[in-house]
């Protein structure tokens, strides 16, 4: 199995979502993927504009030993590209 196929839904690696947080009118939906050695950081950040729901996956290199700490990582950075970039993620 190629390594995009991983990262994008492929089968290995299974995304566990954790509940939804709201931050800056945006929602992140931490989504860690489980991978050997650890879990790697990944979120789902979204917000409605104009209408339309807009969506952006947010995936790392980063690796935690346990789950619990790669979803607060994954909520940290996402909340940290949310004040880097704002909406401009989603272009």
């Amino acid at each position: 199995m190629s390594i995009l196929s991983k990262l994008f839904g492929g089968g290995g690696g299974a995304k566990s979502s954790a509940p939804a947080e709201e931050y800056e009118g945006f929602r992140i939906t931490p989504q860690p993927q489980a991978d050997s050695g650890g879990h790697r950081i990944c979120a789902v950040i979204e917000k409605e504009i104009d209408g339309e729901t807009k969506t952006h996956t947010m995936i790392r290199a980063d690796q935690c030993q346990s789950r619990d700490e790669a979803v607060t990582s994954s909520t940290l950075k996402a909340k940290r590209l949310i004040d880097e970039q704002g909406e401009a993620i989603f272009l």
